[in-house]
């Protein structure tokens, strides 16, 4: 830009530039597909639920009423 006025080179003047700007997009570390703390562990084959616990899988645990693999909700 040697005006130093914003014009120059097609394609090089003010807003063309690569960066993300304010849209952002990302869903953050891990790739963001984390259902989070709270929530509940369900069972697939009877509805049983059970209050999810920090740290321990849904997928880990089985139901207490009918021995199946629980799921997340």
């Amino acid at each position: 830009m040697p005006r130093r006025d914003g014009t120059g080179p097609k394609g090089q003047g003010p807003g063309t530039g690569r960066g993300r700007g304010q849209s952002g997009g990302g869903r953050g570390r891990g790739g963001g597909f984390g259902a989070g703390p709270g929530g509940d562990c369900v069972c697939p084959e009877c509805g049983q639920r059970v209050p999810h616990e920090l740290g321990v899988s849904c997928f880990d645990l089985k139901c207490p009423k009918c021995g199946a693999a629980m799921t997340r909700a």
